[in-house]
C-alpha cells in the first residue's frame, strides 16, 4: 500500500484492510471483487490484484508459509527487488537493503549522485551505496531508521538538515546544494484524454455498472458503461446496451489525474423506459443496489458519483 502512496493516505485502509484479511490464507480464499472494495480509491490497483495473486501462489505451492528467500519472494507478483528487501530485513532479520524513494533521496544527498535516480546507471550507484551502508547487525532497525529518516527529516522539499543525526558527512549538506538532489526528471505536459460516464438507472433505482478488464486503467475494477464525447447518448445507449432513453441529465465535469495523463469525464445520469430489458452478459454487467451494501472494487470517481446520487 505504501508503494506511490503517503503513509496519511494508507492508514486508514491499511487498518481496514488487515482487520478483514489478517493472513494468507484469508486473502486467498477472498473474492477478487471484496478485495478491491477495500482498496477503493487507494489508486494503483494493480497493487490489490499482485497481491491476491502473491496470496494464492504462497497458498498453493508454497504450503501458506511465507517464503524467507529472496530469489522465490522476486517470483511474486507485484514484489521488486526493494521490498523483497524490506521484507526480509524487517520481517527476517537478513542483509538485504532497500532503495524506495525515501533511500534515493538520502543517499543521493548524502553522497551527492547527480542524476535523475530513474536512470539505469544512477540507480545501480544508488543500490551499490545501499550495499555498501547496509549493516551486518540490526539490519532491520537500519532499514526503518534509514526509511523514517527520508520521511521525515530528509524530505523532499524543506529537509531538516539542523536535526539531521549525519548531516556533518553529508555532501549535499557540507556544499549548500541539499535542494540540487536528487535530481528531477524533466516533466512532460501531460496529455488529457476525455470520456463519458453513461449513469444508466432503471425504474428501480439500479445503476448499471460494467466490469473493467483485468489489465488496463482500472483493471477489474466496477465502473460505469463509457462512450467517447462524440457519441449521440441516446443513440449509443440503444446500439449497444439496447436500452430507450428517457430523460438526461450532464453533470459537471470531473478531472481525474493518472501518473501519465489527466482523464476529464463527463457524466450522464440517464434513466431508461424499458422495464423488461434485461442484461444477459452477467459477468460484464450487473444492475447495482445503492442502499445494499456490495463488496464490489470501484474507482474513486465512480464511487464518488455514486454517493451523490444516494444523497440526492
Amino acid at each position: 500500500m505504501l508503494q506511490q502512496t503517503q503513509v496519511t493516505m494508507v492508514i486508514p485502509y491499511f487498518n481496514k484492510f488487515m482487520g478483514r484479511f489478517p493472513d494468507c490464507q484469508t486473502l486467498a480464499s477472498a473474492q477478487l471483487d471484496e478485495l478491491l472494495h477495500y482498496w477503493t480509491g487507494l489508486g494503483y490497483y494493480a497493487r490489490a490484484r499482485n497481491l491476491h495473486r502473491a496470496a494464492r501462489i504462497i497458498m498453493d505451492e508454497h504450503d501458506g508459509i511465507f517464503p524467507a528467500d529472496i530469489n522465490q519472494l522476486l517470483e511474486l507478483p507485484g514484489i521488486g527487488r526493494s521490498t523483497a528487501g524490506a521484507i526480509l530485513s524487517l520481517a527476517f532479520g537478513q542483509r538485504q537493503s532497500i532503495l524506495d524513494g525515501n533511500v534515493k533521496r538520502v543517499l543521493a544527498r548524502y553522497h551527492a549522485v547527480a542524476g535523475w535516480p530513474g536512470l539505469s546507471q544512477v540507480e545501480q550507484e544508488l543500490w551499490r551505496l545501499a550495499e555498501q551502508h547496509m549493516p551486518n547487525k540490526n539490519v532491520g532497525h537500519y532499514t526503518q531508521a534509514i526509511m523514517d529518516l527520508g520521511a521525515t527529516v530528509c524530505t523532499r522539499r524543506n529537509p531538516r538538515c539542523d536535526i539531521c543525526p549525519v548531516n556533518e558527512d553529508c555532501c549535499a549538506y557540507q556544499q549548500s546544494r541539499q535542494h540540487e538532489f536528487p535530481q528531477t526528471k524533466t516533466r512532460k505536459i501531460m496529455p488529457v484524454r476525455k470520456t463519458v460516464f453513461a449513469i444508466i438507472q432503471n425504474h428501480h433505482g439500479q445503476i448499471l455498472l460494467e466490469h473493467r478488464p483485468p489489465a488496463g486503467i482500472w483493471g477489474g475494477l466496477w465502473s460505469f458503461p463509457e462512450c467517447s464525447t462524440g457519441d449521440d447518448i441516446k443513440t449509443w445507449a440503444r446500439q449497444q446496451l439496447g436500452y430507450s432513453i428517457k430523460k438526461l441529465e450532464y453533470k459537471s465535469l470531473m478531472r481525474h489525474t493518472f501518473s501519465h495523463f489527466h482523464l476529464e469525464i463527463t457524466p450522464v445520469h440517464a434513466r431508461v423506459n424499458d422495464r423488461s430489458r434485461r442484461i444477459n452478459d452477467t459477468e460484464r454487467y450487473r444492475w447495482y443496489e445503492p442502499s445494499m451494501d456490495q463488496y464490489l472494487g470501484m474507482a474513486a470517481p465512480v464511487k464518488q458519483l455514486l454517493q451523490d446520487i444516494i444523497n440526492r
